[in-house]
């Protein structure tokens, strides 16, 4: 009941309109057609994050000394043909970041405190980058993940704070990027883009109608619901536009998707597949990728038996066998990472390796997962075109801040800001090749 008008709100309004939204998670991570267009770089540079949410042994991930003369751990000696390649982190974190497992979904927005009630995320670093230069490419970013429960753990998050849903099908990201539809499905999908549209604008225009009447505080969500309708609208502009472009060649036949969650290192390596084909193809520029450990059962591992779920044996308490078997994970991770990184090195755009193209953060949401503590996070940035090479160790107590890290990224797409979420500047140490 409204308190100023008595009259009932009709919330089945409100809900119509979060149900448009939802039912077009694809267009979720569109760019507005009237976004800023940056200053173009003399090269596209493009971004992958991963979060492997139950993180990395730290015993085995952080390595002695700092500098270029680190000595390699037991984890990034299996990285060691591509030490120039990368730059590891110790001692960063978000601050003000807490909760354990839920900080998973922070992992890329650095949106304080989200076990608290009330909690909002704000926008994640990919859709940051794609509301800035994703006009440029089919796809302005593209949402991907392992064993996120149909999709609904994600790392990317619209500026108003709503999720973007995971694609677990490689099939469907590959038909996505190379499968070219007929003139007459063309037609009947930009038909069903402006019939969206149509239905954006006549719910907001009933929406509008009520503003005047309401509280201070529903007034102040009207605005952002608005803010959120006007996005909409100028993404499907977009893609609407990008409907009627031919597609690349497809350079091979449809991946089969894996549907066993046991078979999580398969699936994994798949995603870096489509992750490095999207690039290849200049399908996106900005891709996300969330390893959800926590929800993954007993694995199966090429020469190793694992006995127990992943997230169980992460909760090691210092057994050996359950040790043994969690580094036999993360080494396969590194071994699917030592991969990708060497697919985009043999992959050339314009004479030179992908990878001095890429940036791609690889890290955990959990310093330890077995104590669930969210500091002195394991962080891996490789490629870029950065001067790598080297262990930036900052205090462990009081860690240095993640997002600098960001804000550093953030300048290498070319983008003109000095700030994101709680950074205080740009990653020291950090250097252009």
């Amino acid at each position: 009941m409204n308190r100023i008008t008595g009259m009932a709100v009709p919330r089945r309004l409100f809900l119509q309109a979060a149900g448009v939204g939802l039912a077009l998670p694809l267009l979720e991570s569109m760019t507005p057609a009237l976004a800023k267009t940056p200053r173009e770089s003399e090269t596209p540079r493009r971004f992958l994050g991963i979060c492997n949410n139950l993180g990395l042994l730290p015993e085995h991930f952080f390595p002695q000394g700092t500098g270029r003369d680190y000595e390699a751990s037991t984890y990034l000696k299996l990285l060691e043909r591509h030490r120039n390649d990368f730059t590891v982190f110790s001692g960063v974190s978000h601050p003000d970041v807490d909760g354990g497992h839920p900080a998973d979904i922070c992992f890329l927005t650095a949106a304080p405190h989200p076990s608290s009630g009330g909690f909002r995320n704000t926008i994640s670093l990919d859709q940051y980058i794609a509301e800035q230069i994703g006009i440029k490419t089919r796809f302005p970013s593209l949402t991907l993940g392992v064993n996120t429960s149909g999709g609904l753990r994600s790392l990317s998050w619209t500026g108003s704070g709503v999720l973007i849903p995971c694609e677990e099908k490689p099939s469907a990201i590959f038909r996505a990027m190379f499968t070219q539809g007929s003139p007459a499905q063309i037609e009947a999908q930009v038909r069903k883009l402006e019939q969206g549209q149509s239905i954006l604008d006549a719910v907001a225009g009933q929406a509008k109608d009520l503003q005047k009447s309401l509280p201070a505080r529903d007034r102040e969500r009207l605005d952002q619901y608005f803010g959120s309708v006007r996005d909409l609208e100028q993404r499907l502009a977009v893609g609407k536009e990008w409907e009627r472009k031919p597609k690349p060649t497809a350079p091979g036949p449809v991946p089969t998707d894996i549907s066993t969650p046991a078979e999580y290192m398969a699936k994994t390596k798949l995603m870096y597949d489509m992750a490095r084909l999207a690039f290849e193809s200049d399908s996106t520029r900005s891709i996300t990728l969330m390893l959800d450990s926590v929800n993954s059962p007993v694995l199966e591992l090429e020469d190793h038996e694992i006995t127990e779920g992943y997230h169980n044996l992460s909760h090691h308490g210092k057994s050996p066998a359950k040790l043994a078997q969690l580094q036999a994970i993360d080494e396969w991770h590194m071994k699917l990472l030592d991969g990708l990184f060497t697919s985009l090195k043999d992959s050339k755009e314009d004479g030179q390796p992908l990878l001095d193209r890429t940036m791609i953060l690889y890290g955990s949401n959990l310093g330890n997962a077995s104590t669930h503590v969210t500091t002195n996070l394991p962080t891996l940035l490789a490629g870029g075109g950065f001067r790598h090479g080297q262990h930036l160790g900052f205090d462990r107590d009081r860690n240095y801040p993640l997002p600098n890290l960001f804000v550093s990224m953030l300048q290498r797409m070319g983008l003109e800001t000095d700030h994101f979420a709680s950074s205080t500047g740009t990653m020291r140490g950090l250097e252009l090749a």
